[in-house]
């Protein structure tokens, strides 16, 4: 080979590994930085036992667009704790997501975080979203609302409601099915109709407590006081450790103007299902309502020991502690309550 060839052939191989080089030594820029993949279960689990920064993590992963929808959904549903315009920002935001199961979950959201009042400005639009499923969602969420709180739509939820209660009527075998349509003819004072769904659910399913409280709360909207309680007496006999029909028995009283009596059904049930936030909820409201403040304040403290996001109980309890004058207490539930969401309406109102 002439020697000018190789020098040629030599010169070239030196480009080409210079190239290389160059190439290989270039500066990459960054990738951006991915949320590490536990971040979604992290913040549900924060958000879900009241951790310190709950709620701004909460909202972080709600504005994330790569979760699945039941992931999503699981967000919306510890959502109701953490109040704050961010949150009913991210709750509408969810009303118009792809996913019906996402809607629906937003619509639970909205009907904790918006006052009645204003409830149906909001979730008025979904009476005429095209998946059944999530107009049926609004109905219930909108469900006792007097009429001038639904406003302009009173005429669109009449009709979802004819509609809800038709695509019950065509499911016959299935008890819970027919447990909701009685309460959707219960609401309307439709009587008939309601005692006609509830027999089939109970001919499916004669001891279904839900049936049985549906069952209660008809008779007793007739007028039929002793066969209601005789109903629950019943019940009862027959399970007489049924944290749920015990609560039943102790509202029922309630209603009737026998809170004494009440307290002992319901500390019944709290003492059978003890983690049930509901039934500790109305057993402390029911003690204040009997002035027996001590005893509600410390019912209200097991049940946020238990589950320190329940802001509810928070929020109750700070004004349990306030009547009392304890206000030391009480500036400390505010701090925790800022260390969970600092954007927390309740906690505009200080001391």
């Amino acid at each position: 080979m002439p020697r000018r060839h190789r020098y040629l052939i030599a010169l070239l191989l030196l480009i080409l590994v210079s190239g290389t080089i160059g190439y290989l030594r270039r500066d990459t820029p960054p990738a951006p930085q991915a949320l590490p993949p536990h971040s979604y279960g992290k913040a549900l689990r924060m958000a879900h036992e009241g951790q310190p920064g709950a709620a701004r993590v909460l909202y972080q992963q709600l504005q994330r667009d790569d979760l699945a929808p039941i992931r999503r959904a699981a967000l919306f549903a510890e959502l109701p704790d953490y109040p704050s315009p961010q949150a009913l920002k991210l709750a509408r935001a969810g009303l118009e997501d792809d996913e019906p199961l996402v809607r629906r979950a937003a619509i639970a959201s909205i009907q904790r975080l918006v006052p009645a009042p204003q409830r149906s400005l909001v979730l008025g639009p979904l009476l005429d979203d095209d998946e059944q499923s999530v107009r049926f969602a609004a109905v219930d969420a909108l469900l006792g609302l007097d009429p001038d709180a639904i406003g302009l739509y009173f005429g669109p939820l009449q009709a979802a409601l004819e509609q809800y209660q038709q695509a019950l009527e065509q499911q016959p075998d299935d008890a819970e099915a027919q447990v909701h349509l009685a309460r959707l003819y219960l609401h309307e004072n439709d009587y008939t109709q309601a005692a006609t769904a509830l027999q089939r659910a109970l001919a499916l399913a004669p001891d279904s407590p839900d049936a049985l409280a549906t069952q209660v709360r008809l008779l007793e909207r007739q007028g039929q006081h002793d066969p209601s309680r005789q109903v629950l007496a019943k019940a009862l006999a027959l399970r007489p450790d049924s944290a749920f029909l015990q609560n039943q028995l102790g509202l029922w009283l309630i209603r009737h103007d026998q809170r004494e009596y009440a307290l002992l059904a319901l500390s019944r049930a709290v003492e059978l299902e003890p983690d049930n936030a509901d039934y500790r909820y109305t057993l402390a409201v029911t003690l204040h309502d009997l002035e027996q403040t001590d005893a509600a304040q410390k019912q209200l403290e097991t049940l946020l020991n238990r589950q320190p996001a329940n802001r509810a109980a928070r929020v109750l309890l700070i004004q349990y502690w306030k009547e009392t004058g304890q206000l030391q207490n009480v500036q400390v539930l505010l701090a925790e309550l800022e260390r969970l969401n600092p954007d927390d309406p309740f906690l505009q109102q200080g001391l």
